[in-house]
Parts: C-alpha cells; sequence; structure tokens
C-alpha cells in the first residue's frame, strides 16, 4: 500500500507550504513510505484529486486545498484531519496502516480489543482499516502473555496512583503546618499588642497622681506668697478716703 500526498509544488500560500511540509517531514519520521503528487504542474494529478475527495469533505466551492492523503485510492483525510490523528497519536489508524509493534498506537489498540473482546494469550493485536472504511482487528502471535502484560501495567497504574495520593497527603500536611504557624504568630501578634497597651495604660495611672501633687504644691507656694505680702511687716495698709 502506498500512501498518496497531493501537493502544490508552486503554491504561493505560506500557510499551505507549512501544512505540506508538516504532512511530508511527519511520514518521514514515521518511516511511512509515501509517494508526493503534484497537483501544480500535472493536471492528471488535480483532476484525480478532486474527483476523489468525498463530497462531504469538499469546502463550500468544492475544489479541495492541498494537501490532500490517500491511501492508494481509499481517502485518509486532509491536513486537519491528519493533524488531530497526530494529536491523538493514531496516525497509523488515520493512514489505514498496522502500527508498529511495540508503538504506543499498537498498545492502544491492544488495551481497545482486550476492552472489548477480554485478554489475549499469546500475541498482540493489529489493527487494519479496510477499503471500506471498516476496521479490523487481527491477532498476531508474538509469544508473549497478554494477561501478564495487562497486569504489569495495572501494577504500574496504581503505583502511579499511590504515589500522587502520597504527595497530596505531604502537600496537604505542608499547608496545615503552614496555617498553624501562622495562628501561632498572629496569637503571639495580639498577645504582644496587648501587653503594650497594658504598660502604657499602668504609666498613665502613674503619671497622672504625680501631676496632681505638683498642681498642689504650686497652689500652696501662691498662697503662701499672697500671705507674705499681706503680713509683712512695718508697713500700713492704705485707706482710700470714701
Amino acid at each position: 500500500m502506498v500512501i498518496k500526498v497531493f501537493l502544490a509544488s508552486s503554491s504561493g500560500s505560506t500557510a499551505i507550504k507549512k501544512k505540506q511540509q508538516d504532512v511530508l517531514g511527519f511520514l518521514e519520521a514515521l518511516k511511512v513510505e509515501y509517494a508526493p503528487l503534484d497537483i501544480a504542474c500535472n493536471v492528471d494529478n488535480r483532476t484525480w484529486m478532486r474527483e476523489n475527495v468525498p463530497v462531504e469533505k469538499k469546502p463550500t466551492n468544492g475544489i479541495p486545498l492541498p494537501p490532500q492523503i490517500f491511501n492508494e485510492e481509499s481517502y485518509c483525510g486532509d491536513y486537519e484531519t491528519f493533524f488531530d490523528a497526530k494529536e491523538d497519536n493514531s496516525v497509523y489508524a488515520f493512514l489505514g496502516l498496522p502500527p508498529p509493534p511495540g508503538s504506543k498506537e499498537a498498545q492502544q489498540a491492544e488495551k481497545e480489543f482486550i476492552l472489548q473482546n477480554g485478554p489475549v494469550k499469546n500475541g498482540t493485536v493489529e489493527k487494519k482499516t479496510t477499503e471500506n472504511g471498516t476496521v479490523e482487528n487481527k491477532i498476531i502471535d508474538n509469544g508473549t502473555d497478554e494477561t501478564d502484560t495487562l497486569d504489569e501495567n495495572r501494577t504500574a497504574d496504581a503505583e502511579v496512583e499511590d504515589e500522587n495520593h502520597e504527595a497530596d497527603k505531604l502537600k496537604a500536611t505542608a499547608e496545615e503546618v503552614a496555617q498553624e504557624e501562622d495562628e501561632e504568630a498572629k496569637g503571639e501578634d495580639d498577645q504582644a499588642v496587648s501587653e503594650e497597651e497594658e504598660e502604657l495604660r499602668q504609666l498613665e495611672e502613674q503619671e497622672e497622681p504625680v501631676s496632681e501633687v505638683e498642681d498642689e504644691e504650686e497652689a500652696l507656694e501662691v498662697t503662701e506668697d499672697e500671705e507674705e505680702e499681706v503680713a509683712e511687716p512695718g508697713e500700713i495698709p492704705c485707706s482710700v478716703p470714701s
């Protein structure tokens, strides 16, 4: 099976060029064989692409833009659907190709098959899209026990869950300790403020009697001075004739 990628080599659109490079670069990284077909310089390629893109996949003007991807005669999709498949780690299913053994997509297909059909003994699952668009699951013998693999995966998931739970507990404990320290610090601050207020109040009470005594002494001094002025010997009080 050959993957056909219809491109426009002389496109003036920067966006189209970037999308074409993204598709080709990813296929090369996966080591997927493909055939680039130019629609700008070859009328037959352009005509064939436009005729074989499904009607529901064509834009409103009826002219599909490159890149368009086919598996032989079967339509795979445009750049948007290719990008979604890449994000979902399902490019091989998008291309209608069996994923390589051990790849993430193959492991995902195995798990889906096990969920639907139960554990598989001594085999892996190959997910394949036929020409009519249906998906087939095929068991390939590789000498491994899928039940053991599934148990290992469950054990690993349980360990990760325990680690996450322990981390949450540590985080909660740290938050509680921090809250207690904040409350203690606040209590100490409040106590210090109360002690300062009490000291100021005591000082004010101590200062008030001293002020009263000073006032009384000043009053006594004034009275004595007045008496001395009145009773000083040798002085005869003056009388004003009426």
